[in-house]
């Protein structure tokens, strides 16, 4: 019994020159729609990014069945992407109604317990976050955010200084 059959080999080699050939294709996608296609500014761009991952994954294992389609799928969820970008990017309306907003989970030292409770997040995942952070005291923390792409930011400062309210224009903070 042979390790490798010419079958195999064949499958092997069609795998390779899929993915070399998906590599450069995604490269050229990324050059003419811009980095955001592969960006995780908002949870549309992480779901789309996941979605392509997935087309990718298909593409380079079942090359011979699936390339046209995952080329043709990978041009249109990169188009669409770089549309909703040029529309957000251009319209407040737009963003508003389409995005998530970002919650103020902490302001000042103080845990905003509803809002935690909106977002999901238990206090044991912002005490995380907080250590990640490096923050010793709660009196340090100007604000913890919960950003539209699950990510949670924490802004913190020993020193008395205030946030500039553009850092925090677009944060929801009532509880």
């Amino acid at each position: 019994m042979e390790i490798f059959d010419p079958l195999s080999l064949k499958t092997v080699l069609q795998m390779c020159t899929a993915a070399v050939f998906i590599y450069l294709y995604i490269m050229f996608i990324t050059r003419v729609t811009g980095k955001r296609t592969f960006a995780k500014m908002t949870s549309f761009d992480f779901a789309v990014t996941i979605a392509m991952g997935s087309i990718l994954a298909d593409a380079v294992n079942k090359p011979i069945s699936s390339l046209m389609p995952a080329i043709v799928s990978l041009a249109l969820l990169a188009g669409l992407q770089a549309l909703f970008a040029k529309i957000l990017s251009s319209s407040n309306r737009a963003q508003k109604a389409i995005t998530n907003t970002p919650i103020l989970l902490m302001k000042n030292g103080t845990i905003l317990r509803e809002n935690l409770n909106k977002a999901l997040v238990s206090q044991a995942d912002l005490m995380g976050k907080l250590r990640e952070a490096n923050v010793l005291q709660l009196s340090q923390v100007k604000a913890v955010i919960f950003e539209t792409t699950g990510d949670i930011s924490v802004l913190h400062s020993e020193n008395p200084i205030d946030i500039d309210a553009i850092i925090m224009e677009d944060v929801k903070s009532d509880t």
